[in-house]
């Protein structure tokens, strides 16, 4: 089932627990991927991979609110959006570990023949699609530029 159908599915189930975080945060990701799907240029359509990178950028958008309401004092709201940012990452896949993502990056220079920071960008071409919604690209660029350095 595509994300976007999930998303719509889980709605009513959130109503019917009467569980107001998960609602709120499950419109509001719906209206994201409505967005999404009629913005000019679009076909109407919402790929998952699509789906992901925004459930992606609206769960890195909730921490960086959240560590911002804390550095003002405000705990209640970064508490609320952390319990957004959760509900977020239900619907994520699993994030790698460093170790798993170093391997997975010694895998791809193996196959490329990669050997120097001249080869990062196919290294990382092929490591940014292998490795999407697991890994956050700024930590795969870490790792690819310590074993070409």
């Amino acid at each position: 089932m595509a994300l976007y159908d999930t998303i719509n599915k889980d709605i009513p189930a959130a109503m019917k627990a009467r569980d107001k975080v998960r609602l709120e945060t499950l419109r509001n990701i719906k209206k994201v991927f409505l967005e999404a799907k009629t913005a000019p240029g679009s076909d109407g359509e919402l790929s998952d991979a699509a789906a992901l990178k925004i459930l992606q950028k609206l769960a890195k958008q909730g921490k960086e609110s959240a560590e911002t309401y804390i550095q003002a004092g405000r705990k209640e709201l970064a508490d609320e959006e952390l319990a957004q940012v959760s509900v977020i990452e239900e619907y994520l896949p699993k994030a790698l570990s460093e170790e798993e993502i170093t391997a997975k990056v010694k895998e791809i220079i193996a196959k490329t023949g990669a050997s120097s920071m001249k080869d990062m960008g196919k290294v990382m071409g092929i490591a940014s699609k292998e490795m999407a919604g697991q890994a956050e690209g700024g930590t795969i660029s870490k790792i690819v530029r310590s074993f070409l350095a």
